[in-house]
């Protein structure tokens, strides 16, 4: 399924071209379509790093973190020059977090291929993951990853879908307490998962959790992420653009004008800043694997945020559509 990204505001626009969103928010073909002065402005103050983007803190050590991320789930099969100009923008655009998986096809090969020719590496904040059925399974894909990421540290690495996780958890905090990563953490995107997912949170000490959490996808936030901010836990979010049902939804259909109180001028933006407004939400990592997409979710970062009455009417808008 294919759907635009049409780009809104109030007042004057010029005509231009750019790519239409799929399914994780990538671009998928192109389309005419308008391009406001505003939203021109808006792209240049995201790439020139002038305003500072939000950061949070995660809560196990404080370190801050922007809270748009860039996510590599799909297009990231080969280091095309579209790709490396897409992780040199995010980077230029003040973001830091990079999420992959071995699972993720090439992309791990990839982030690791462009990170280290732009040398981006110290500017950056790896996160991979591990989905294995054994330990020796477990061990040989970490290992692997570090290679393919060509790095001898990794920030961050998850147990991918709860994936026998006791067995790599305890993998996980051995790599920790040696320095060779940072933090240790869980992951799903699946609804089904959550009942499990809760239970490890429970009973595990965490430095992450990653769930799936959209404005028409609100499920975590009943349970799992308030669990998360109880637990100390930093929350990453995977799939903010619903599996790319947002961009259908809103297709052909103008930002509503009180969008601008929070300083939203695309619909992308609308929809990140509903996900990294929530109290646990440190990260979202929305699949970026175009430039011009990377400095647009990078400006989500920027400026004011929803509050609680204003979320909850962007709620009710989603819903009515």
């Amino acid at each position: 399924m294919r759907s635009d990204r049409r780009r809104w505001v109030l007042g004057a626009v010029s005509a231009s071209m750019l790519p239409a969103r799929g399914a994780f928010g990538q671009a998928a073909a192109f389309v005419p379509q308008a391009l406001p002065v505003e939203r021109l402005a808006a792209e240049r103050l995201a790439e020139s790093g002038d305003a500072q983007p939000l950061h949070k803190p995660v809560p196990s050590s404080g370190e801050m973190l922007p809270v748009v991320g860039l996510g590599t789930a799909r297009r990231y099969d080969e280091a095309s020059e579209t790709l490396r100009e897409t992780l040199r923008r995010f980077a230029q655009a003040g973001g830091r977090v990079v999420d992959t998986a071995p699972s993720y096809g090439n992309a791990e090969t990839v982030v690791g291929e462009i990170v280290e020719a732009q040398g981006l590496r110290e500017r950056l904040f790896l996160a991979t993951k591990v989905g294995a059925n054994s330990r020796d399974e477990g061990r040989a894909q970490i290992e692997a990853s570090f290679r393919r990421l060509r790095t001898s540290r990794i920030d961050l690495i998850a147990v991918h879908n709860l994936r026998d996780v006791d067995t790599q958890l305890a993998t996980l905090r051995a790599l920790k307490d040696s320095g060779r990563i940072r933090y240790v953490g869980i992951t799903t995107s699946f609804d089904s998962q959550y009942a499990d997912f809760e239970r490890v949170m429970k009973r595990e000490p965490l430095d992450f959790i990653q769930v799936d959490y959209a404005l028409d996808n609100r499920g975590a936030g009943e349970r799992i992420l308030p669990l998360a901010t109880e637990r100390e836990m930093a929350a990453m979010i995977n799939l903010p653009f619903g599996r790319g049902r947002l961009f259908r939804a809103v297709q052909g259909k103008a930002l509503p004008e009180w969008a601008a109180d929070f300083g939203c001028t695309s619909w992308a933006q609308f929809f990140l800043k509903y996900v990294v407004s929530h109290e646990a939400v440190v990260c979202a990592i929305p699949g970026t694997a175009r430039p011009e997409y990377a400095i647009d979710n990078a400006a989500a970062a920027r400026g004011p945020m929803p509050d609680a009455i204003e979320r909850k009417r962007m709620e009710r808008f989603i819903d009515a559509l």
